[in-house]
């Protein structure tokens, strides 16, 4: 068995894994080995890893499974204590993994952590897919110790410290492999967007710690795949966060927070047609809405094995307040602001 298996997945993704792919080879751990998953890319990504990396490893997909079920394929074929899923737009730093490894060896009760993330366009700021760990509101709306909707603060060392969170992102997420496996993995129906969210949440529930390890720190450029304005990218988050509480809300709470997700929902698709004139994504929340209506039953049984292995009722890290009303209302900006 590794100790560690550096696993990014890869998709028409040549020129990242050209601009990024030395600093991840450079600053690997002598007890870490490097692997590229091939979602069945047709540009030169793996003529160029043939070439110029001969020491990774090449898993070929054949096919683009998307980003959850093509990382559990590959999964499946490493023997390894950790997983580290690394996006191909990452820069890593000197150093970068053994904060996280030495925290994960000497916690054995935290499932996943994750480094922090800052932005490779402006190298003082945080990265909106995750910045220094990951949190909800009561409603599902997903923010970070540095990011809130749009609003990405500077990184002064405010958020310097080991941090217990929700969500660790799927950018930088280091995952310890028995319980990648016990928890059934990424949910491969999601495709992509909310998938580690919801992985994390899991884990939570069954009683896991995640945490940030700022001691490390990576860069990050983030929507390489599809950017914010794209009506597919809109579909699938709203799409996957209503499925992703669908399983994981505890039975009390689900029907009111549906409720209220119902209404809020609407308000947005509304205000991006109206205020911004963006008629895709006005229409992908309306399809999201109906897709999920049209195949939440397919996760009925998931949801009774999520609840049948709870072992945390409250999970702190899931904040009892309406991220919107104290974002938007009550003018709560950033992350130190928000109050319950």
């Amino acid at each position: 068995m590794e100790k560690l298996a550096i696993v990014i997945l890869n998709w028409n993704g040549e020129a990242m894994l050209r601009q990024y792919m030395p600093s991840v080879m450079r600053y690997s751990r002598d007890d870490a080995t490097v692997y590229v998953a091939d979602n069945g890319s047709t540009d030169g990504s793996m003529a160029l890893l043939r070439e110029h990396y001969p020491e990774c490893k090449l898993i070929d997909l054949k096919k683009n499974w998307g980003f959850a079920e093509g990382y559990n394929k590959a999964l499946e074929q490493i023997d390894a204590e950790y997983y580290l899923l690394l996006n191909s737009d990452i820069e890593t730093t000197h150093h970068w993994l053994t904060p996280l490894v030495e925290f994960m060896d000497s916690h054995q009760q935290v499932a996943a952590c994750q480094p922090k993330l800052l932005s490779v366009a402006d190298r003082d700021l945080f990265e909106y897919a995750g910045a220094c760990g990951g949190f909800l509101d009561r409603y599902g709306y997903p923010f970070c110790r540095g990011r809130i909707f749009e609003t990405i603060e500077r990184d002064d060392g405010q958020y310097d410290t080991n941090a217990p969170i929700l969500w660790a992102t799927g950018a930088a997420l280091l995952v310890r492999a028995r319980i990648y496996k016990e928890v059934g993995g990424l949910d491969p129906r999601f495709f992509a967007h909310n998938e580690e969210i919801d992985l994390c949440w899991r884990m939570r529930i069954m009683g896991y710690e995640v945490y940030c390890v700022p001691d490390s720190h990576v860069y990050h450029v983030g929507g390489g795949t599809l950017p914010k304005s794209n009506p597919m990218k809109t579909y699938l988050n709203f799409r996957n966060n209503l499925t992703m509480l669908y399983k994981c809300l505890p039975q009390k709470e689900l029907r009111h927070v549906m409720r209220v997700r119902r209404l809020l929902d609407y308000v947005a698709a509304f205000q991006m047609l109206l205020l911004k004139g963006n008629i895709g994504d006005f229409r992908a929340v309306f399809r999201a809405r109906r897709d999920f209506h049209r195949w939440r039953h397919d996760f009925d049984e998931d949801r009774r094995k999520i609840q049948q292995s709870r072992k945390v009722d409250i999970i702190k890290e899931q904040r009892p307040f309406s991220l919107l009303w104290q974002y938007y209302v009550k003018g709560r900006k950033t992350f130190s602001q928000l109050k319950a």
